[in-house]
């Protein structure tokens, strides 16, 4: 049984707003479950190559230009075996260091398209709830999680209308989200419990 999930993101700093949304949608999945988000470091941060690794999803986004170490991180991660999820931001003008790495990219995956930051997060909140359902009992995930999963999973497909992102914030760099009912301390006791 795991009791948390790795969800990594690659992306540089230029995609700053994008980072923020991808940083909190675990918070919006409606189960009880630990999550890690890892983003790329921004400035001269340290490279987490064990999340990288240990990563159940790992997103590349791609918008005007690429920076380290999100070309790196794409490549160990696949050098491991892993299939990064390639997401590239539409009618942005990219620098020739982007469009090189659009090619090298697509010799071995395919990109998948975003217009605005209302499309990436939904297609993130649904690789996120497909894996978590997919990998259901890894997960322990009880039958009226699952239930409740797929039914949201609906609900987010079917969402029409702008999610206003502007106002919200916070998640920028890389964070830890607990579960209260399933996480278990190896030491101590979770702050108000007995």
């Amino acid at each position: 049984m795991a009791n948390r999930a790795i969800f990594y993101i690659s992306a540089a700093s230029d995609l700053g707003m994008e980072r923020e949304i991808l940083g909190r949608l675990v918070t919006e999945i409606p189960v009880d479950l630990a999550w890690r988000v890892v983003q790329s470091p921004t400035g001269n941060g340290p490279l987490d190559l064990e999340a990288l690794l240990e990563a159940d999803v790992h997103v590349v986004l791609l918008g005007t230009d690429i920076r380290a170490p999100v070309g790196l991180e794409w490549q160990m991660a696949r050098q491991a075996g892993r299939k990064p999820i390639a997401l590239l931001k539409e009618e942005t003008l990219r620098t020739p260091a982007a469009q090189e790495f659009t090619r090298l990219v697509s010799r071995v995956q395919s990109w998948d398209h975003f217009r605005d930051n209302v499309e990436l997060r939904r297609k993130v909140l649904v690789t996120l709830v497909d894996y978590l359902l997919a990998h259901g009992t890894r997960f322990s995930l009880q039958p009226e999680e699952v239930a409740k999963l797929r039914g949201w999973r609906a609900e987010v497909l079917s969402e029409s209308g702008a999610v206003d992102e502007t106002t919200r914030g916070g998640a920028g760099d890389s964070s830890v989200v607990l579960s209260r009912k399933r996480f278990m301390p190896s030491d101590g006791v979770v702050l108000g419990e007995s």
